[in-house]
C-alpha cells in the first residue's frame, strides 16, 4: 500500500511538470504558424513563386548581378562596393555601428547597414521604406554622395568600357539590350533575390521536431509568449514597418538624425542571422544580442525580461544562423 501511495504521488508529481513544461514538438510548430512565422519553402517552386514573380532570375543574370555586386568600379573612387558594406561571408553587414562611405566619409544620418541576406522577403528596403524592391534600392548606394557617390553616367561608362562586361550583358539579355543605370542596378538585385538562407528553424517548423534542440524551441516559445513575434514576422521575421519605442523612449534616440518615415515608422530588422550582425537597431547602438533583446522588451513591449529570459531568446535567435549560398568573391572582368 505505501508502494502504491508513494506510486501515485510520483504520476501526480509528474503530471504537474508536464502541465508547466514549455510547448514544444508539433505544438509549438502550430502555434510558431499561428502567430505569422513562416518558414522558406522547401520546394525550389515554391520559393521561387516569392523570390522570383516576374521571372527575372537565369543564371546569366544572377552570375553577372554577382560580379557587379562585388566590383568597386561602382563607386567614385573604384574603392567601394556592394560587398564592401554588406560581406556575404559576415552576416551580409560590416560590423560597424555605421558605414564608411566615399573618401572614408561615416554615413553622416548614423545609419547602421541592414543585411542583404533574406531581404527579398522584406516588404519594402532601406530602413524608411522607400524604395519598394532589391532592384530599385541598389540604385541609391551607388548614387548616394556618402556612400558610393557615383553618377549614373559615369556608372555606365565604366560597365560599358568593359567589353567582358558587354558581352556578359548580351548573354544575360539578348544581344539588343540596352546597358543603362537602371539595367546595372536590377541586375545587382536579381543576384541578391538568390541570398537566401534556409536554417534548422525552417526545418523545425516544416515538420522536423528534431532540428531545434529543446532549449531552442524553449527559446522560440518564450519569443512568442513575450510578444516578440508581434513585430518579428513572416518568412522574414521581420521586414515590415513598424511604430517604434512604442511603450518607453530608445536611450540611443539621440545617435544619428534618422527618425523613420513621414510617419515615424521604421523597418523591423529581420532576425535571420541575427547573431552575426551585430551591432543592432537603425543607428547601430546596441552592440550585444543579449542586450538588444532586453531593451526590445522595454522600448517595444513594456516588459522587464530576465537575464535569464532574455538568454533562452538568444538561443533560439542563434538557431536562425541560415545555409549560405556560394559566398566567394569572383573573378572580374
Amino acid at each position: 500500500m505505501q508502494v502504491s501511495k508513494i506510486l501515485a504521488v510520483t504520476i501526480a508529481s509528474t503530471a504537474i511538470l508536464l502541465s508547466s513544461s514549455p510547448i514544444q514538438g508539433d505544438a509549438l510548430i502550430e502555434k510558431a504558424k499561428h502567430n505569422g512565422l513562416i518558414p522558406i519553402p522547401q520546394k525550389e517552386s515554391e520559393l521561387l513563386k516569392l523570390t522570383d514573380p516576374k521571372g527575372t532570375i537565369t543564371p546569366q543574370r544572377v552570375s553577372l548581378g554577382k560580379q557587379l555586386y562585388f566590383d568597386p568600379r561602382l563607386s567614385l573612387d573604384g574603392k567601394i562596393s556592394c560587398h564592401t558594406c554588406h560581406l556575404l561571408n559576415a552576416g551580409g553587414v560590416d560590423g560597424i555601428p555605421t558605414s564608411i562611405g566615399h573618401k572614408g566619409t561615416p554615413n553622416p544620418h548614423h545609419i547602421n547597414a541592414p543585411t542583404v541576406y533574406n531581404a527579398v522577403f522584406f516588404d519594402r528596403q532601406f530602413w524608411d521604406g522607400r524604395s519598394p524592391d532589391l532592384e530599385d534600392q541598389a540604385q541609391g548606394p551607388m548614387q548616394d554622395k556618402a556612400e558610393m557617390a557615383i553618377t549614373k553616367d559615369v556608372a555606365v561608362k565604366r560597365i560599358t568600357d568593359i567589353p567582358e562586361y558587354v558581352e556578359s550583358f548580351k548573354k544575360a539579355y539578348g544581344k539588343d539590350v540596352k546597358i543603362d543605370f537602371e539595367k546595372i542596378a536590377s541586375t545587382i538585385g536579381i543576384y541578391e533575390r538568390t541570398l537566401v538562407t534556409p536554417s534548422r528553424y525552417d526545418d523545425f517548423l516544416h515538420g522536423d521536431t528534431k532540428a531545434l534542440t529543446l532549449a531552442e524551441q524553449e527559446g522560440l516559445a518564450l519569443f512568442i509568449e513575450t510578444g516578440c513575434s508581434a513585430c518579428h514576422i513572416g518568412i522574414a521575421i521581420g521586414g515590415q514597418m513598424q511604430p517604434f519605442d512604442l511603450s518607453s523612449a530608445f536611450e540611443h534616440n539621440d545617435v544619428g538624425d534618422f527618425k523613420g518615415d513621414k510617419d515615424g515608422m521604421i523597418k523591423a530588422p529581420s532576425l535571420r542571422n541575427v547573431s552575426q550582425t551585430a551591432p543592432y537597431f537603425h543607428n547601430g547602438t546596441v552592440p550585444t544580442l543579449l542586450e538588444a533583446i532586453k531593451t526590445m522588451g522595454k522600448v517595444q513591449l513594456l516588459v522587464d525580461i530576465s537575464d535569464a529570459d532574455a538568454k533562452k531568446i538568444e538561443t533560439f535567435l542563434k538557431s536562425l544562423e541560415g545555409r549560405k549560398p556560394n559566398t566567394k568573391a569572383p573573378k572580374l572582368p
